[in-house]
């Protein structure tokens, strides 16, 4: 029987509670997944649990924010001026996109002021930790192709197309 290492296809079964905050825990459906470990990354503590896992292995990890989209940063909530943005889109609690100089703003409106917004552009999923549960399903080899797709679904998922 294979044990989770680098190249095998791996299929767990599992289910995600995701906590922003402590009175926030949200529980997803059981979910099935496939990956070829060591070469679609998943969050390290996952990575960490599985390795050397057999089918039947059942595992309960904590994700940290760090691991899936970063700490909530003080430092990115600020204060902007108002000129330069399209007024009828500012709306407290609503996230605000406008393509300015070739590039994407975004960012989420925490207050309209008079001649400013107070806005934060961390992630929107920031602060955001994980609980996974589940069971190591199925491991074995993964083909020649089926590294290459996931070396490929890997690097695009890296640059935003998956």
């Amino acid at each position: 029987m294979d044990a989770v290492r680098m190249n095998q296809l791996v299929t767990i079964r599992f289910t995600l509670r995701t906590q922003v905050a402590p009175d926030d825990v949200r529980k997803q459906p059981e979910t099935e997944t496939r990956f070829v470990f060591g070469v679609e990354e998943q969050a390290p503590s996952l990575e960490a649990a599985l390795e050397g896992a057999r089918p039947g292995h059942r595992f309960s990890v904590h994700v940290p924010a760090a691991e899936i989209y970063g700490e909530r940063d003080t430092e990115l909530i600020r204060e902007i001026p108002k000129q330069g943005l399209v007024k009828q889109r500012l709306r407290e609690g609503q996230y605000y996109r406008q393509m300015k100089k070739g590039s994407l703003v975004s960012f989420k409106v925490l207050e309209v002021r008079d001649d400013t917004v107070l806005v934060d552009f961390n992630e929107p999923l920031a602060g955001l930790s994980a609980f996974v549960e589940g069971e190591v399903t199925a491991v074995r080899p993964a083909s020649d192709a089926e590294i290459a797709e996931a070396r490929e679904n890997h690097r695009m998922r890296k640059i935003g197309c998956g």
